[in-house]
């Protein structure tokens, strides 16, 4: 029990999947143990542990602007590679002051962030810096490169096209209102809102920038996924051999699991 509490100490939201995935990584080998993840289950469940789902947050995005979408290239379909497809999105963080919003850029194959940025505003500055962090953070320049996301302003107009165009990024965006068609970048939201706690009230944009940095880096570094056979965004992404051995999970599985309840 003291192990799931260190564990609980710095990701507060683990399930009890992830639970038995670090528990069985070689500490309860170690000690003789052997526990299924019923018997995990149970002892989280004694311990008045287990954790609430929250209701899906609002989905926020004008599409209606005088700008070009463009096609979806992506069409519910996940890459089976590292840096083949992007998704971006933006999302809403409370402050004392008012709203800011973080604008994400996921890696679709290995779940990585690789690009972010918090702004005061909505305007498409925000996006552009978050998608220099990710061209910046690139480790597979010569791959041809999606960048897939919804019919937001903030991604449709000249300023952020262009930006795309500079880089050689072939362009995707939704073609609905559905959330299941940029779902990936959904599920992120999800995950950082519910499992680091960005659903608070924030005191200020600093306050709120560094609890951001400190989230993505333990989401990046040390949050297991499932779609990635338990391994992290950061060694799922760095490790070409070790991809190769990755599970691609359907589109449409996650779908009835992430958006309305991310995990």
């Amino acid at each position: 029990m003291q192990r799931i509490r260190e564990i609980r100490s710095e990701l507060p939201k683990t399930g009890c999947i992830k639970l038995y995935k670090e528990l069985n990584n070689g500490f309860l080998q170690t000690l003789g143990i052997t526990m299924g993840r019923d018997a995990i289950f149970d002892l989280v469940r004694e311990n008045g542990m287990l954790i609430k789902s929250k209701k899906r947050y609002a989905y926020t995005t004008n599409s209606h602007h005088r700008y070009r979408i463009h096609p979806d290239l992506v069409q519910r379909k996940y890459p089976d590679q590292a840096e083949k497809t992007w998704v971006s999105d933006i999302t809403y963080i409370n402050t004392i002051a008012g709203f800011n919003y973080l604008s994400l850029i996921t890696d679709a194959y290995s779940r990585k962030i690789v690009g972010y940025y918090l702004s005061i505003d909505l305007k498409a500055s925000g996006c552009i810096k978050a998608l220099e962090q990710a061209i910046k953070s690139r480790l597979y320049p010569e791959k041809s490169l999606i960048h897939h996301s919804d019919r937001g302003t903030q991604y449709c107009c000249d300023d952020y096209v262009t930006k795309l165009k500079q880089y050689s990024l072939q362009i995707s965006m939704t073609q609905s209102g559905s959330p299941y068609d940029n779902a990936i970048a959904e599920r992120v939201n999800g995950i950082l809102k519910m499992e680091f706690d960005l659903y608070q009230t924030f005191k200020s944009h600093k306050h709120a920038s560094m609890w951001i940095e400190q989230a993505i880096e333990k989401y990046n570094n040390r949050r297991l996924h499932a779609s990635c056979n338990y391994q992290t965004p950061e060694n799922t992404h760095n490790n070409e051999r070790l991809s190769k051995f990755i599970n691609n999970v359907n589109l449409s599985q996650e779908q009835n699991s992430s958006i309305v309840n991310p995990i």
